[in-house]
């Protein structure tokens, strides 16, 4: 049995940063973006398809 494809979340994203700007708090550096909510919701919205520049950060270490 495959498993479920998943939505790739921008906050578990290497891409994704918090900004300094209070209008536009969240950020894609891949997609060179700012954006009021999830850069991912505003990718989807723009284009109709899931982030394609998604990378998953590292785990971290204990």
């Amino acid at each position: 049995m495959s498993q479920p494809a998943t939505t790739p979340q921008c906050r578990h994203c290497q891409h994704y940063y918090i900004t300094h700007d209070a209008r536009f708090p969240y950020g894609c550096r891949a997609m060179q973006i700012k954006s009021k909510r999830a850069p991912l919701l505003d990718v989807q919205e723009a284009t109709g398809r899931q982030c394609v520049m998604f990378v998953a950060k590292p785990a971290r270490q204990p």
